[in-house]
């Protein structure tokens, strides 16, 4: 199914090619780092390299879910590494739009005249889709060399079946727009109008051609395989070997980088309980300087009341003594008279 190659929460928004023909996202976007939403997200994402790809993503669900959006962060962290040929796909659809808008229209042709069985209309709509699909996935092989990106001979065939995929179905050709993708598309089977040499108008009243009888002759030996042929074949050999190989590769970088996935999602919980604790931390340890000056003056305080006391506690002694001293003088005096 061509779905496999689009993420589920990506979709086309009113600037990408099948609108006005601008594309928006892609590297140097100014996307502001203060906020996080996914939208913005996913076209920063999609248009960074593969292998800067999985650090950028993980640093976004960060903040998501710093910013308090768990959900948000989840939907960050399920989003899936691209592969060289879908990215390559994304850096075609979002830096040339004026070439790649020619495909929908051709798209459009292929699928009218398939439906009206109008085989010659098929025809030079396939030899032109022939030489266009053949431009445009060079011209993804040169975009991804021009960022560093070298795309080997399997990856500028998943990026033909891309586009074929555009010109089959318009579903991919939305999809494809967008420019998220993480997986090569591919045609829906069934699909009859994308040959060179495809089928003629069926013409009604012609009876079919009786079949010829079979003959009695004994069938000649097989010639040997043309030279050319043989070549094709092992051409054809050694890039299913490499096709393998490299599903095998990206099966085994995938279970790498899922494996990194977990261990980063560990690592976030962790920092979050250690920056929480930290917090916690950092409160209390306020708090005791505030209890530490707030014990420092209450006890400059007690100090300066129980100096005042002792003060006033030797003036009251010495004030009682001049009294006795006093009383004493008038009970002399009375005495004597």
């Amino acid at each position: 199914m061509h779905t496999a190659g689009m993420h589920r929460l990506a979709r086309p928004g009113p600037s990408g090619i099948l609108g006005n023909g601008m594309v928006s996202g892609g590297r140097g976007t100014g996307i502001p780092r203060s906020t996080v939403d996914l939208e913005s997200t996913l076209d920063e994402l999609y248009a960074l390299r593969p292998h800067e790809f999985t650090a950028a993503r993980n640093q976004r669900a960060a903040e998501a879910r710093r910013a308090g959006d768990r959900e948000l962060a989840e939907r960050i962290r399920a989003l899936r590494r691209p592969t060289v040929s879908a990215w390559a796909g994304n850096m075609l659809v979002r830096r040339e739009p004026d070439k790649v808008r020619p495909l929908i229209s051709l798209g459009e042709g292929l699928r009218e005249a398939h439906r009206n069985l109008d085989g010659e209309q098929l025809r030079e709509l396939g030899r032109q889709q022939h030489l266009l699909v053949g431009a445009l996935a060079r011209e993804a092989r040169q975009l991804a060399a021009e960022e560093g990106q070298s795309v080997g001979e399997a990856a500028l065939h998943e990026i033909e079946a891309t586009l074929h995929a555009v010109l089959a179905d318009p579903e991919a050709a939305r999809q494809w727009a967008a420019g998220h993708l993480d997986r090569p598309l591919s045609a829906p089977v069934g699909f009859t109008g994308l040959e060179a040499d495809a089928g003629v108008t069926v013409r009604p009243g012609r009876p079919p051609e009786p079949a010829s009888r079979p003959s009695r002759e004994p069938r000649p030996e097989p010639s040997p395989e043309p030279e050319e042929d043989a070549a094709a074949r092992r051409r054809r050999e050694k890039l299913e070997s490499a096709r393998q190989d490299a599903e095998e590769a990206e099966r085994q970088a995938r279970e790498r980088e899922q494996a990194h996935d977990e261990a980063v999602a560990v690592l976030e919980r962790s920092q979050t309980a250690r920056d929480e604790t930290g917090d916690r931390v950092a409160a209390l340890t306020r708090e005791l300087e505030e209890a530490k000056e707030r014990h420092r003056r209450t006890e400059r305080a007690y100090r300066d009341a129980r100096d005042q006391a002792d003060r006033t506690e030797r003036a009251a002694r010495d004030a009682r003594r001049r009294a006795d001293k006093a009383l004493t003088v008038v009970d002399r005096l009375d005495a004597g008279a």
